[in-house]
């Protein structure tokens, strides 16, 4: 009986949120693959989809279930990498996508050293903010920062992401300090492209609705105006670490922050057939990045 196959079919299903899509995927029939779920709920004794005419839902035991096999096909893949990694050669043009911003300082002035390592790879990164579809543009990886713990997409963490409020010493001095929360609403609130921030602090999730003076859809835009001391801002240490570590930013209510849930992924379309080339630039920015990424090294968060 293959327990391993039936586990990634299930997978499939739930990433695809479809019998039949992920049936396409596999080359298998709908009633193949219907047979196989069939199969592993009655060898378990348990339901772990919902069916019904207009959709699959994960049952809670699915839910948990879900989890653990996740982390099982990782493990797989990790052990196939490693006994593949030195009996295979990467090759070929890889497609990868990466947040403007992130790309930009944290992927392109690295490229160099992967591609001498890799002299049969070429690369093609794509810098964009908006949100991409791995498989339907073609891409081989995609960089993604965010909260994936609810999503059924094949991700690898790369790193953490800490986003923290931010402001100049010198805007701090002509304005105050803020001591609570609600004292954001006497301040200048840099951002862009949303009306809220969602933070986490001692008492839990918060919301701060924001009015600001500046409208921009461009976080880099943010990134200069805060760096300039026009107001307080969010952001992340990957784009402000440099700036905290010289004292040209500090934090402000350093009890905040945004969710420690979101993190920094590399997100793929299959762990079947993982080619040589996307695997070695997983290992590449893992080994780059880590736990503790070079950009918050000395700071205290």
């Amino acid at each position: 009986m293959d327990r391993l196959g039936d586990l990634d079919v299930f997978a499939r299903i739930v990433a695809a949120r479809s019998m039949s899509a992920a049936g396409r995927e596999l080359g298998l029939s709908p009633a193949v693959i219907s047979k196989r779920m069939r199969r592993l709920e009655e060898r378990l004794g348990v339901r772990l989809l919902q069916r019904t005419t207009r959709q699959l839902a994960l049952t809670e035991v699915g839910r948990g279930f879900h989890e653990r096999v996740v982390a099982i096909l990782a493990a797989v893949e990790e052990a196939e990498a490693w006994a593949m990694s030195g009996s295979a050669e990467a090759r070929g043009l890889l497609r990868v996508s990466a947040p403007t911003s992130f790309g930009r300082m944290h992927v392109a002035p690295h490229l160099a050293r992967f591609l001498d390592a890799n002299p049969q790879v070429t690369v093609d990164l794509s810098l964009s903010d908006a949100f991409v579809d791995v498989v339907g543009e073609g891409l081989d990886l995609a960089i993604r920062i965010a909260d994936l713990s609810d999503s059924s997409l094949i991700a690898k963490k790369l790193a953490p992401s800490h986003r923290v409020l931010v402001a100049t010493p010198g805007y701090l001095a002509r304005h105050g300090r803020p001591e609570r929360l609600a004292d954001l609403d006497r301040h200048t609130l840099l951002v862009h492209g949303t009306p809220e921030w969602r933070l986490e602090g001692p008492d839990g999730p918060e919301i701060v609705r924001i009015v600001s003076t500046l409208r921009t859809n461009s976080s880099e835009v943010v990134r200069e105006a805060v760096i300039a001391g026009a107001g307080i801002a969010l952001r992340s240490t990957w784009d402000v670490g440099p700036e905290l570590k010289s004292g040209a930013l500090v934090r402000v209510l350093p009890a905040y922050r945004s969710s420690t849930r979101v993190a920094i992924h590399a997100i793929y379309p299959s762990r079947r057939h993982l080619e040589q080339k996307t695997r070695a630039f997983i290992a590449f920015l893992e080994g780059l990045y880590g736990p503790t990424p070079y950009w918050d090294e000395g700071l205290v968060l």
